[in-house]
């Protein structure tokens, strides 16, 4: 194919896993990314701290600078691969400033800042994409942005940490605490040395309101997405979920929402949440990331694959790439991030979903119709209730103590959040109620 288009300038901030990748990528596969663009692609620099440090891939060591700036003002395509919060946001308002596109993965920094920055771009027709923000080396963006634009996205389901969905897949198949799952983690790369952000659901919280913002063309802050990790997850929560054939799931929700009042809104949430295993997303395992869609007119839709890894990030910064290379080429500006809708964002209390709640009672007559009412009481509607001894208590207690106490485990149909908080706060104090042991939700179904 002849090349008549000028080069493209390409600069790289950051030269991490991800970043070296991107650059070996850049060079070694030159003249098919061309054929491919219809111009070359040309990086002409990589901004990092120190240009002496151990890369993790062979690169032409002329390639690394520390002035930032300067490569910025001189390309026609950035793409951020730094992280955090600053400098990246003045790097990117920069790069758009001097009529530059950019590509990022910075899901911390889109959550917090992003319309900032899609403003700051629809302003000069500039483009932002963002492919590696969410899920890694899956398609889930511009699916949304592009496939899915014609329809009305009703639900994402989403398994978008890596990390969580190992450790609780490793609780499930393997009977592991949560400690020795992370231990594991760590030791094979999937969790960082700080964890924090990943165990307490932070990440993927992040990810929640870049999908649930796309899906729903309404602006979703983070401060909006109701966020719990998987920290309180025991393995007896975990024993209890499989027998009742359920597998427990770190999920991303985002959902459009009626309330009682049918006003319309969004809902971004992150928690634990027990899924059937007859569900796709009971099937993926390890450290793999999944997004389910389900969609007004296409129906249900599941993206599955690698949510981390330099390669396969890289992968997705690529595609990016060339997909603003090719809008050089053919001239027009970027396309501008859709927020028309202005729905509101609904807080937890508004969702409505099922509970498995496990209850420690006094095995006592009377007692399933005394909690029943306490149920009733706050409109929560019961689907099931199983009893049976406490493993602990059968063990250790004689057999005229053993009627002492027995735990009841209740599932619900579907309630609002704010009632099933005021159910458990109830149930909290009741007399017959020697512990709330467990809430989780249930999704999938």
């Amino acid at each position: 194919m002849k090349l008549e288009y000028r080069n493209l300038r390409v600069a790289l901030l950051g030269g991490g896993s991800v970043g070296a990748q991107v650059a070996r990528l850049l060079l070694e596969q030159g003249p098919e990314l061309a054929n491919r663009v219809g111009a070359t692609l040309e990086l002409v620099g990589i901004a990092v701290r120190d240009v002496n440090a151990e890369r993790t891939v062979d690169l032409p060591h002329e390639l690394f600078t520390t002035n930032a700036e300067e490569l910025i003002l001189g390309a026609d395509i950035v793409i951020e691969l730094m992280g955090g919060i600053e400098p990246a946001r003045s790097h990117i308002l920069l790069a758009i400033s001097s009529g530059a596109d950019v590509v990022t993965a910075n899901k911390a920094l889109l959550a917090q800042a992003g319309p900032e920055l899609f403003a700051a771009a629809n302003q000069v027709g500039a483009q932002i994409n963002y492919e590696a923000a969410v899920a890694g080396a899956i398609p889930i963006v511009r699916p949304l942005r592009e496939s899915l634009a014609g329809d009305q996205i009703k639900r994402i389901l989403g398994i978008v940490n890596g990390t969580t969905n190992f450790i609780l897949d490793r609780m499930d198949t393997e009977g592991s605490s949560l400690e020795d799952a992370l231990a594991e983690a760590t030791a094979l790369g999937y969790a960082e040395a700080d964890p924090t952000a990943d165990i307490g659901g932070y990440d993927a919280a992040q990810k929640a309101a870049i999908l649930a913002s796309l899906a729903f063309h309404t602006t979703v802050p983070l401060a909006s997405v109701y966020r719990e990790g998987i920290e309180s997850v025991t393995p007896a929560q975990i024993e209890s979920a499989r027998k009742a054939g359920y597998v427990v799931k770190l999920l991303a929700i985002c959902e459009r929402v009626t309330d009682e009042n049918g006003v319309d809104g969004v809902s971004a949430r992150v928690y634990p949440a027990m899924v059937p295993r007859s569900h796709p997303l009971a099937a993926v395992h390890g450290a793999n990331n999944a997004v389910f869609v389900e969609a007004e007119s296409a129906g249900s839709l599941m993206f599955y694959g690698a949510g981390a890894g330099g390669v396969e990030t890289a992968s997705a910064v690529l595609g990016d790439v060339v997909s603003i290379a090719r809008r050089h080429v053919a001239g027009g500006p970027g396309v501008a991030a859709s927020s028309y809708a202005g729905l509101p964002v609904f807080d937890i209390g508004r969702v409505t979903t099922r509970y498995a709640v496990t209850l420690e009672v006094t095995d006592e007559p009377g007692v399933l119709a005394t909690i029943a009412s306490v149920f009733s009481k706050r409109k929560v509607s019961l689907a099931l209730v199983e009893q049976s001894m406490t493993p602990a208590v059968m063990a250790t207690k004689s057999r005229a103590a053993r009627s002492a106490t027995a735990t009841l485990v209740i599932g619900t149909h579907d309630a609002t959040e704010a009632a099933l908080a005021a159910t458990v706060q109830d149930l909290a104090t009741n007399s017959v109620v020697s512990e709330v042991a467990s809430v989780l939700r249930v999704e999938g179904v």
